[in-house]
């Protein structure tokens, strides 16, 4: 079926999730009278996301035929010739985002049916998460920088309704600001970037531009020898840097977690944060361009994959667990794209999407029946009261820590494969940190794994750890057998003074269906999809002409070279160093957890300066607190005191207040009433003329 595709049918895709938004967000909240109830808000809005997965997957099918298209649907406007349009490009890579949005999008519209049950905020919350499917498919299906920077946008501002869902909380409103503004940072570098390009190309077409970057490699950003892609395309990974969370501007990510479950696994888990990796693939022919931006995205990755996972070691909140665990595989596929294997990296975001997005539904699930207890050292034997959430996020951490034939095994080490064979500065460095990252991701994964579902049952004591910080609506305890007097409404259940988690006697169990049946729809693919996709997406033709990478860079060639199949990568894999590792992180976390936990107590006393850098996160929060916020109150005291109080309201408003008093003062002396005081005047102002109108010497 090679030809175009329709675009009327391809505008449904993010029309629908919007149309959902629109019925759920202004009829059926309150400002507007609530017309429409609950009922018809999740329909509308699950129907709009199911109507996006239908037509996304009916793309990818014809796109996998050889259909494409790359149109203009709407010009905005012309300005100085500049044309500023809507457009779509479906090409495979933008078949498959699509598909991936689409379906995760879905399975987490169904899983909140179960989760928000009781909170007042249902119909809102639905309409947030529908209008961030449209964001994010107007994002990947853009043709041009104008609306990729409308989507970019888009999804930041849904995600700062979304964090700070539960507005009464001081905690969720620090997070959502500090979510904003810490993309702000990244995306003031992501604009220039785009500006460079516009400035110097002459187009905002992504077509246009990479049509140009032969020109645009041999010219210098003026008055420097830098080469002009080598800054636009830092500038651009700046973005990604800020929506993708790299350190160091990864700091927004895990506070994040004060919003409901749901939209962890939407947005810090599947797409949002994702958005960065698809933009990098998607401008591989310029990346491809400069060593020197590729080696920092390599570095950066490195970093982001090495040392968050690290703090994924020390947090006892089980969604934060998580939320280090994805900072980690973002690290991994910004490796994969410094090492030019674009093609590696999508297909871990692929793969990544199914099963971050099962572990954080999975952490939800186990949070209800832990009446909104998110603390792991509460937990412990959860395995024969909820088993279906027992075997699914069995199956995300096996996914996680790539276990053989598993989804996440193929995509992991195909990055571990591709950094080692990059020859890019830096390489040696991001081969020994995503090496050792196989080691940390399966201690911190399956010390989660033990302390929440094995060992022994610590809920429902009197000295349960405290859990004020994160809470699922405490109304849904309710529908899931807990004692009614422990439900409040949706803006109670955040009151610190509120007790949460399992009272003596009380038992935790299994999750509605329709909260595990998005979880068994998630394992499959977790499990199985690696196995297929592999071959057609890595070392296929799937992303031919889509993808591009230079001669110079040999990383995914050489892994051609070695791959002879997804059977024989698995067996291969068991004289491997990353499986041995991830099997030396699963036995640690064991010992630690299971057979001596008095081990970590042990490590913490031993090294607590370690300990302590941990917990604080490596300061990372106190040195932005100190120099960019304390920065800021200076620059801004500065300004009040200097600019405000001394310029505009000293010498502009209050002075010239004065100069005119003076002025009419002196003014006033003349207007005695007496006319031999007006004849003078009169006298002295023709003087005045003639003096100056007499030619030099006595002139001017």
């Amino acid at each position: 079926m090679a030809g175009q595709l329709n675009p009327h049918l391809l505008l449904a895709v993010p029309l629908a999730p919007l149309a959902g938004s629109a019925i759920a967000g202004l009829l059926g909240t309150k400002f507007f009278g609530n017309v429409v109830g609950r009922k018809v808000s999740h329909t509308a809005t699950i129907l709009g996301v199911l109507i996006a997965l239908i037509i996304s997957v009916q793309t990818l099918l014809a796109v996998v035929d050889g259909a494409t298209y790359n149109g203009t649907l709407y010009t905005w406007m012309t300005v100085a010739g500049l044309k500023l349009e809507v457009g779509f490009l479906i090409d495979s890579l933008t078949a498959m985002m699509m598909c991936v949005v689409t379906f995760v999008s879905l399975m987490v519209h169904v899983y909140t049916i179960g989760y928000m049950k009781d909170d007042d905020g249902y119909n809102r919350f639905f309409s947030y998460i529908s209008l961030f499917t449209f964001s994010m498919l107007m994002l990947v299906m853009s043709n041009n920088f104008l609306q990729l920077f409308f989507g970019w946008e888009a999804v930041g501002l849904v995600s700062y309704l979304l964090i700070g869902f539960w507005y009464t909380r001081p905690t969720a409103i620090k997070a959502n600001m500090k979510a904003f503004l810490v993309n702000r940072v990244g995306d003031f570098g992501f604009i220039l970037g785009i500006g460079l390009l516009l400035a110097y190309a002459g187009s905002m077409n992504y077509g246009e531009v990479f049509a140009k970057r032969g020109e645009l490699a041999q010219l210098t950003l003026p008055g420097t020898d830098w080469m002009l892609l080598t800054v636009a395309c830092i500038c651009l990974f700046v973005g990604a840097m800020g929506k993708s969370a790299q350190f160091p501007l990864h700091v927004w990510l895990p506070d994040s977690m004060e919003g409901p479950t749901p939209i962890s696994a939407l947005i810090h888990a599947a797409t949002m944060v994702t958005a960065g990796i698809f933009m990098v693939t998607r401008m591989s022919p310029l990346f491809e361009l400069s060593d020197t931006a590729l080696s920092v995205i390599l570095v950066i990755g490195a970093i982001t994959a090495l040392f968050m996972g690290f703090l994924g070691t020390m947090q006892t909140d089980i969604k934060r667990v998580v939320a280090y665990s994805t900072l980690s595989q973002l690290g991994y596929m910004t490796v994969a794209l410094g090492a030019s294997a674009y093609s590696v990296a999508v297909f871990h975001l692929m793969t990544h999407a199914f099963f971050k997005a099962l572990l954080f539904l999975g952490a939800g699930s186990v949070i209800i029946g832990m009446h909104h207890d998110q603390d792991m050292r509460n937990m412990g034997g959860l395995r024969k009261y909820m088993p279906i959430t027992w075997i699914t996020s069995l199956l995300g951490s096996l996914a996680l820590i790539g276990t053989p034939f598993f989804s996440g095994f193929y995509s992991k080490d195909s990055i571990i494969e591709a950094a080692a064979e990059s020859h890019l500065a830096g390489s040696g460095f991001a081969y020994f940190a995503v090496l050792a990252s196989v080691f940390v991701t399966a201690f911190y994964s399956f010390r989660m794994y033990f302390m929440v579902f094995h060992g022994e049952e610590r809920f429902g004591k009197a000295d349960a750890h405290g859990h004020d910080d994160h809470h699922a609506p405490a109304a849904a305890a309710v529908a899931h057998g807990a004692h009614d007097d422990h439900a409040h409404g949706a803006h109670d259940a955040h009151d610190d003074h509120e007790h949460h988690g399992l009272a003596p006697g009380q038992k935790p169990h299994e999750s509605p269906l329709v909260v595990t049946l998005p979880l068994i729809l998630l394992a499959i693919p977790s499990v199985i999809i690696g196995f297929f996709a592999i071959s057609p997406l890595v070392f296929g033709d799937f992303f031919k002409n889509v993808i591009f990478v230079g001669e110079n860079h040999k990383a995914l060639e050489e892994l051609a070279h070695e791959f002879h199949g997804p059977i024989a990568m698995a067996v291969h894999s068991l004289t491997s160093a990353p499986l041995w590792l991830a099997i030396a992180g699963v036995a640690t976390a064991y010992y630690f957890y299971m057979v001596n936990p008095r081990v970590p107590a042990w490590f913490k006393d031993k090294f607590s300066a370690i300990y302590t850098l941990l917990d604080n996160k490596y300061y990372m929060d106190k040195f932005n607190d100190v120099v960019f916020a304390g920065g800021a109150r200076m620059l801004g005291t500065g300004l009040w005191t200097v600019g405000d109080k001394g310029l505009i309201d000293g010498l502009v408003v209050n002075g010239s207040a004065k100069v005119v008093n003076w002025f009419s003062k002196v003014t006033r002396l003349w207007q005695s009433g007496y006319i031999y005081h007006y004849a003078f005047v009169m006298i002295i102002g023709v003087l005045g003329f003639l003096v100056w109108f007499m030619p030099f010497p006595f002139g001017k």
